[in-house]
């Protein structure tokens, strides 16, 4: 069953794009509506199928959720988000996606300390210096 489940997480081009951004390190659901241009409602929904496929982790931090890949994977899900990861580049809507992440976390960086807690802001330092 959870084969099944896997795939019909990725049968759908908002989770792949979650994930496509996901391969590039942590993001919490605010910072996925943004790059996505999505209600954060409708990006909640998608994060939870994929953290009940086994697709995402979540950390709490004070009042976010940040999302990552999941640290061990299935083996269909592994196998299947390296082909994501290869073939990124071949789509228009995943390039898109990436640059938007590197001109936001370029955006928050900018901004002063006291904006976001120091656990938030060292994610964000991650994420940004993988794009």
């Amino acid at each position: 069953m959870k084969t099944i489940q896997v795939y019909r997480c990725l049968c759908d081009e908002t989770r792949l794009r979650i994930l496509n951004l996901l391969l590039e390190g942590p993001l919490c659901v605010c910072h996925l509506a943004a790059v996505l241009g999505l209600e954060q409602p409708k990006i909640s929904r998608h994060l939870k199928a994929l953290k009940g496929a086994g697709a995402v982790e979540t950390e709490r931090c004070y009042n976010w959720t940040i999302y990552r890949l999941a640290a061990r994977p299935n083996a269909v899900l592994e196998t299947n988000l390296k082909c994501l990861q290869d073939m990124r580049g071949e789509e228009a809507v995943f390039a898109h996606d990436l640059r938007q992440r590197a001109r936001m976390f370029k955006e928050l960086m900018a901004e002063s300390c006291c904006e976001l807690p120091a656990r938030l802001r060292e994610l964000c330092r991650e994420s940004s210096q993988t794009v």
